[in-house]
């Protein structure tokens, strides 16, 4: 047993563990803590912007339900008053005193069936404006229903001001078209009321309709009024989700990462987008993480400084010891690379002689105890010698190498199969569990590759380099054959592949060869003489 194999640690090994033990303890226990503070922070975020979603939702469906409950109004008082001169002097009135008393609203405004102005909650008088031309007016003309109308924001004729129309349909007594009851919402109240919260360095704020239509952001920019944003991320990630529900999503808009979250206005066809930069949400923690880590980074440093000055004198005392473990290894090593190369052929790279007659024993020891299979392959170069004297022996050589590559490309990589050379231009191949049957399939597999490498033969009657291979298998028995007797067998059989013309695969078992290409002539051609 191996003196070596149970030796303790050494005093170095076992202080370089309990430094590096105790700093690792230290970084994972601050970095569980950051961690943990990470995710409440994280918790916190989601929390913030969902009730931030939240509020403005609400915020903007009560903006828009009083402005709607005022349209309703004045459409139940055209309908029950009429439009004579008086009914109209009193509904302007009834319009300034509500435009004076909600601040959301631009202006309060009543059309005709064609468009032409009839009473608003301006001072004076507006005689020849229409909104014939107005999406809203288009709508309820050609819808007959009393359902609001959220519109596309437009700039007020009236006021010249960016505003949200909120519309609803005037009747005639027989249902017929009589005309619009319009609400104009001032997009500076929902701009005001936006640019009081605070979102951070970047984080932004929309309200936006459910066909992509942006009616306000912050940061606010005149150009995103009315703009199609139904191509975006923000509005994919929105349709995404069910919008009668809050839903946190992480992206990345604009190169900013951003927590957002989604909210449907309750009453009407708009949703808010709310999201915060993570940059600004983490920034404190951030500052607070790197204050708090200083103290066990601090200390994690001493333990290292210290832990290494005493690491380092327990390794001088242990360098003669691992100096000459590291002569042992490397002799070790090369130990096995020439063992490797025992057992190797320099030219080919198959297995050498010696190694195949080991294999060979082992093998076949081992089929005899298990009444199990043992094939051997003999391959043999066509006019080889032929070969050597038309192109050179280094041409030779290289014919050798790539012949014994295609063989042990082709050769099975079971346990136990081995390709060898067994001398000059002949090789084997060992196959354990493997009938004749199997053998010849792997012979003839590897005599088709040699043929289509196509290597030019001039000194060959076929024209190209060919092999071949004579194949025999046996269940080995006591004192009825031996490892030998394999050999000679395969050997016979190669005698008969080239005796019936070469390029083919034969068996000992049989007087015919085994899918012969076609006969071609025993003798090799006369080769000119080389220079």
């Amino acid at each position: 047993m191996n003196d070596t194999k149970f030796k303790r640690p050494s005093i170095a090994v076992l202080t370089s563990a309990f430094v590096i033990a105790v700093c690792v303890s230290l970084i994972a226990l601050e970095g569980l803590r950051t961690w943990n503070t990470l995710s409440v922070r994280l918790q916190d975020m989601e929390t913030a912007t969902a009730k931030l979603t939240d509020a403005m939702a609400d915020h903007a469906d009560v903006t828009l339900l009083t402005a709607d409950v005022v349209v309703q109004g004045l459409v139940e008082r055209v309908e029950h008053d009429g439009t004579a001169p008086a009914a109209l002097a009193h509904m302007q009135t009834l319009m300034q005193s509500q435009v004076a008393q909600l601040p959301q609203l631009n202006g309060l405004y009543l059309y005709d069936e064609r468009g032409k102005w009839l009473v608003d909650s301006e001072p004076k008088e507006r005689t020849g404006l229409s909104t014939a031309d107005r999406a809203y007016f288009i709508y309820h003309r050609d819808n007959p229903n009393h359902d609001v109308h959220i519109g596309a924001p437009i700039v007020s004729r009236a006021t010249g001001k960016w505003v949200i129309p909120l519309s609803r349909r005037l009747e005639h007594g027989d249902g017929s078209f009589a005309g619009v009851a319009l609400a104009t919402i001032d997009i500076d109240y929902f701009r005001t009321f936006y640019d009081r919260l605070d979102l951070g360095h970047d984080g932004t704020l929309a309200l936006i309709m459910d066909d992509g239509i942006m009616l306000l952001q912050r940061p606010f920019n005149v150009q995103d009024i009315g703009r199609d944003i139904s191509g975006s991320q923000l509005y994919q990630s929105y349709l995404t989700y069910q919008p009668d529900k809050r839903r946190m999503l992480k992206m990345v808009q604009d190169g900013t990462t951003r927590w957002t979250s989604y909210r449907t206005v309750e009453h009407y066809p708009l949703f808010i987008a709310s999201s915060f930069a993570k940059a600004d949400l983490l920034d404190d923690w951030r500052s607070t993480t790197l204050l708090q880590a200083s103290a066990p980074f601090l200390l994690v440093l001493l333990l290292a400084y210290f832990g290494r000055r005493l690491v380092r004198q327990a390794h001088l005392r242990e360098s003669a010891e691992a100096e000459l473990m590291r002569a042992r290894d490397a002799l070790e090593v090369l130990n096995q690379k020439l063992e490797k190369q025992a057992m190797q052929d320099g030219l080919t790279g198959l297995a050498n002689r010696r190694h195949f007659d080991q294999m060979l024993a082992r093998e076949y020891g081992r089929a005899a105890r298990n009444g199990r299979w043992l094939a051997l392959i003999m391959i043999d170069i066509d006019f080889f010698k032929q070969y050597n004297d038309l192109y050179g022996h280094p041409a030779g050589d290289e014919c050798l190498r790539v012949v014994s590559r295609t063989i042990r490309d082709e050769t099975p990589s079971r346990p136990g199969d081995l390709a060898a050379r067994y001398g000059g231009e002949e090789m084997v191949i060992l196959l354990p569990e493997t009938d004749l049957a199997g053998a010849l399939v792997v012979a003839q597999r590897i005599r088709n590759a040699i043929h289509e490498l196509d290597l030019l033969h001039g000194g060959s009657s076929i024209g190209i380099v060919t092999v071949s291979a004579g194949v025999d298998a046996l269940i080995p028995q006591r004192d009825v054959n031996t490892p030998e007797s394999l050999l000679l067998n395969a050997d016979k059989a190669l005698y008969v592949a080239k005796s019936c013309g070469r390029d083919r695969v034969c068996s000992s078992r049989d007087s015919l060869c085994q899918n012969a290409p076609g006969a071609h002539e025993a003798a090799a051609p006369t080769l000119p003489q080389r220079a």
